[in-house]
């Protein structure tokens, strides 16, 4: 069981995208692009970066699939895998404070 939680084996899959929003059809691509990635449990992590937490990467491999198959016809998409241990290494900033240091000034104006 322990072998299956490890943050080695779970992944995180993160789809970035440029796509035009010039035309109308431009527009509705880029809509339907994006309610795709919801749609397959997806969550906006930046405007156009969007990420799914995968049990295994077996698992993200069908969600890679998913997406290569919803691929709109112009713009740029980028698909990234990585471990749960490489993900836990991310430094978000707000400004020039992290995250974690807002989170903490938070919780002090609680107190």
């Amino acid at each position: 069981m322990k072998d299956r939680l490890s943050e080695y084996r779970i992944m995180w899959l993160l789809v970035f995208f440029d796509l035009p929003t010039e035309t109308k059809k431009d527009k509705k691509a880029y809509t339907t692009f994006r309610n795709n990635l919801l749609r397959d449990g997806f969550t906006k992590f930046q405007f156009s970066i969007y990420i799914r937490h995968c049990n295994s990467c077996e698992n993200a491999a069908v969600h890679v699939k998913r997406v290569k198959a919803f691929l709109p016809e112009f713009g740029s998409v980028g698909i990234l895998c990585i471990t749960d241990k490489q993900f836990g290494n991310i430094e978000l900033f707000y400004g020039k404070k992290t995250i974690d240091v807002i989170a903490s000034e938070q919780q002090l104006e609680l107190f």
